[in-house]
């Protein structure tokens, strides 16, 4: 199954960057998609870490994951070294609305605060990777 990962939605003319998006609330990952998708990036979404495991497993070209912190099963940062470990260069994007979620992070990590606007969002991205 994963052999091959369509192509997002009309994402991949903008800045040609593909994103990996994991977030457990659907509403805010349809927000969250939809606003990275205007903003020209192809993205993979995905409910839990799990998910978001599996759908990498062939996939050669990952540029961001966007991902909140708290996620059933695993955390965003245990899932962030996960994917580092095999993708050294991989730019992350971590979201959160509980307070206690910014203690789990580095100093100088990308946070983002929930509830952000789509151009918050892009905005953030747009950071991470400049960087």
């Amino acid at each position: 199954m994963a052999s091959e990962v369509p192509a997002g939605g009309g994402g991949g003319e903008g800045e040609g960057t593909t994103i990996l998006l994991v977030e457990d609330d659907p509403g805010v990952r349809l927000l969250a998609r939809r606003a990275l998708e205007l903003a020209g990036h192809r993205v993979l979404e995905a409910e839990s870490p799990n998910r978001a495991l599996s759908m990498v497993e062939g996939e050669q070209h990952l540029d961001l994951l966007v991902t909140d912190v708290i996620l059933p099963g695993m955390t965003g940062r245990a899932l962030a070294d996960r994917l580092r470990a095999e993708r050294p260069g991989l730019r992350v994007v971590f979201t959160s609305g509980y307070a206690v979620a910014q203690e789990v992070l580095d100093r100088g990590t990308s946070f983002l605060w929930k509830p952000y606007t789509p151009q918050q969002l892009a905005e953030k991205v747009r950071e991470a990777l400049a960087s």
